[in-house]
């Protein structure tokens, strides 16, 4: 199915509060990896996890457990493991550790050394640049692995106007990021209060900067910050989606049940409006392909699987 709609019919169909109001075609015959997905999302089985991501077709998930206050939210590094060997060739894994506790780089070495690929999702009450996160970020250089933070102005990651001198400091690290902070930053005149921006964007947006002037820095599209990114500016969108098809990321970050809205107050799974977009504003096939997938196997090293 082609999908062929103006950039204003586009947003009043798809976008709208409801669910998507077409099946959105999903058989892309090339990989899909979801650099962002939980284990026990808010309670969601693992069988429905498995399901979502069926949906989508998505090929390869990464699970990002949580550690301490996260725990309420998401799974543990332990049932991340269990999701990966259950479903051999259907996910990798990060590893988490709250920054904030002493015991956070041996709990990261000891999971990095039994298979974690990467360190994340970081979500806990500390500064970028703090010794803690100094800790963290030396452990990924050490093991060579990327770091996925989650940036929250006053909550999680504080201080996302110094994130620069970090990003000199470890040039070779690989540094993910995500969240409203980061997010809401694409635009040069964003209230830090506000996590959810709406309206145009503001050409100079630090995000902006951070991927045009670093190599080492990642995007991740996930989640409703990732989807408000790409939905409140198209015109700003596409050519930002251009400009960094190299270092953008695809995610869904979504705790529906079945990539259709099920189990959740909005009605409509994240993921799903997210390809929709993408797949609106990316005519370019070979581009939307490294979104959807190369950069983030590239990133983390990983084999494709043959397309079908």
């Amino acid at each position: 199915m082609t999908l062929r709609v103006s950039r204003r019919s586009f947003l009043g169909t798809s976008l709208s509060a409801g669910a998507l109001s077409w099946k959105i075609p999903f058989a892309l015959s090339k990989p899909i990896l979801d650099l962002h997905q939980h284990t026990f999302y808010k309670r969601r089985p693992h069988d429905h996890l498995v399901a979502h991501q069926d949906f989508l077709g998505v090929t390869t998930t990464v699970l990002l457990p949580g550690d301490g206050w996260m725990l309420d939210q998401v799974g543990s590094n332990q049932s991340c493991t269990e999701v990966e060997s259950r479903y051999p060739g259907r996910f990798v894994r990060f590893a988490c550790a709250d920054a904030a506790e002493s015991r956070a780089v041996d709990v990261l070495r000891e999971n990095i050394e039994r298979g974690a690929i990467g360190i994340g999702e970081m979500k806990f009450h500390v500064a970028v640049d703090s010794a803690e996160m100094h800790r963290i970020y030396s452990l990924a250089k050490e093991m060579d692995i990327p770091v996925l933070i989650h940036f929250l102005y006053e909550r999680y990651n504080t201080g996302f106007r110094r994130f620069s001198k970090i990003l000199d400091h470890y040039p070779t690290v690989k540094f993910i990021g995500h969240a409203q902070t980061w997010w809401g930053n694409i635009s040069a005149d964003l209230n830090p209060q506000v996590t959810y921006p709406t309206g145009k964007v503001r050409p100079g947006g630090l995000t902006d900067r951070l991927l045009s002037d670093y190599p080492n820095m990642y995007g991740d599209l996930s989640a409703g910050s990732g989807l408000n990114s790409i939905t409140r500016d198209l015109d700003f969108a596409s050519g930002f989606l251009e400009r960094h098809h190299r270092q953008l990321i695809w995610g869904s970050d979504c705790d529906c049940l079945d990539g259709k809205g099920a189990g959740v107050n909005r009605g409509n799974c994240i993921g799903a409006k997210s390809l929709a977009v993408l797949r609106h504003l990316i005519p370019d096939s070979g581009k939307l392909h490294r979104i959807l997938y190369e950069n983030g196997a590239k990133l983390l090293g990983l084999k494709s699987p043959q397309s079908e």
